[in-house]
């Protein structure tokens, strides 16, 4: 074979491999574990039998005054005993009236950290460890609203001592194209990480909300962007699993438009590749950590530059049959996208009619991410899309 179909084959293997056959052999590894797996062999998630364990709920903030209102009603709603539960708003150099809403607060168990100038989320989850005084961290966003007893969900994984990260589950608040485009992703997303969940090779959490034994915790780089996937690989490096609890949930706004959420996810993406040698080195933990981490996260990642790969070599190969087929094929979802981006308004309520656009604007964003990443434009702090 020529250099092109050789690189043809490769991206079409990659991309056909992260998106339909990585998730159906998880699917198959699930299966054979349930089948073969020993009565007992998962741990109790029962109640402690005396008492709940203290928690530290640190939650960093940068001029959240919009949603601060929303998040202490919600903080005062929790059902977790309030003598066990610390509360640690970092304020991260806010310039709005987030620093006078929460020194306001009335909240048992409620404190106050101020940095004084803007450093990024790493030194205000740092800052907010360091101030912690419970071996049960729970990290979220000052924007999410937690269900009632979501820490309490949490909480309970705990008492195995061998769990440091316990990763709960977000939902976005509806939006006219959420169902078909954020919705859709995030239940694919969803069903990935329970099932590695299911065989040991959970990697990630949500920012928005998840819980990690303080031992397992190591002070973030100041420069890191991807706090909620390097706490848990750093914890899978030390020694410690990773669990998924579907009933622990939360609501997170959802980005206003797709601007917002292509933003995001190339923000993420540039902290992503940054810090690809940290992630690599912790992804070594085990055979299927490495599985789950090269599959779920670098293949993923590196998807646009498959997909442009994919697009070029079938152009330069289109006097064979079977690459005409495959630009023919490709030309036809990129229709579909540009479709979507041009009648978005009206085609929003028609079940997959956005997905083509969503996909591509997502790939567009992890581009974006690589190219800021390789310049090392990025920067750790972050804006609110929302």
């Amino acid at each position: 074979m020529t250099l092109a179909e050789w690189l043809f084959w490769i991206s079409f293997g990659c991309i056909a491999y992260t998106y339909a056959l990585y998730p159906a052999a998880l699917a198959a590894a699930c299966a054979f574990q349930r089948l073969w797996r020993r009565p007992g062999g998962r741990p109790s998630t029962s109640r402690f039998a005396s008492a709940w364990p203290t928690i530290s709920l640190v939650i960093p903030a940068f001029n959240e005054e919009k949603h601060l209102a929303a998040k202490l009603r919600n903080l005062a709603e929790l059902d977790y005993p309030s003598d066990s539960l610390e509360i640690i708003f970092v304020s991260d150099g806010s310039t709005d009236a987030t620093d006078l809403l929460i020194s306001r607060a009335e909240l048992p168990g409620l404190r106050y950290l101020r940095i004084a100038s803007r450093q990024g989320k790493p030194t205000a989850l740092n800052a907010g460890v360091a101030a912690a005084g419970n071996e049960i961290l729970v990290f979220s966003d000052a924007a999410t609203l937690f269900a009632c007893d979501a820490i309490e969900k949490l909480a309970r994984h705990f008492a195995d001592p061998r769990v440091g990260v316990v990763c709960g589950t977000v939902e976005f608040a509806p939006t006219p194209d959420g169902p078909h485009t954020e919705g859709l992703y995030w239940q694919y997303e969803r069903w990935m990480r329970e099932r590695e969940a299911r065989i040991g090779a959970a990697t990630t959490a949500s920012g928005a909300i998840y819980a990690v034994r303080r031992a397992a915790y190591r002070p973030l780089p100041a420069d890191a962007i991807l706090d909620d996937l390097l706490v848990p690989m750093t914890a899978r490096k030390l020694g410690y699993r990773i669990e998924q609890e579907p009933e622990a949930r939360a609501l997170e706004p959802a980005a206003a438009t797709l601007h917002g959420e292509f933003a995001r996810r190339a923000r993420l993406a540039a902290g992503g590749f940054r810090s690809l040698r940290q992630l690599g080195a912790c992804a070594t933990a085990s055979p299927s950590v490495f599985w789950a981490f090269f599959s779920h996260k670098l293949l993923r990642w590196l998807s646009p530059v498959f997909l442009l790969a994919l697009l070029g070599t079938s152009l330069a190969l289109r006097g064979q049959p079977i690459y005409r087929f495959a630009l023919a094929g490709q030309l036809a979802f990129y229709l579909w996208a540009l479709a979507g981006m041009t009648f978005r308004e009206r085609l929003g309520g028609v079940r997959f009619a956005l997905v083509g656009y969503f996909v591509m604007a997502m790939n567009a964003a992890l581009l974006v991410g690589l190219a800021r990443a390789l310049a090392g434009r990025q920067p750790v702090t972050w804006i609110r899309v929302n």
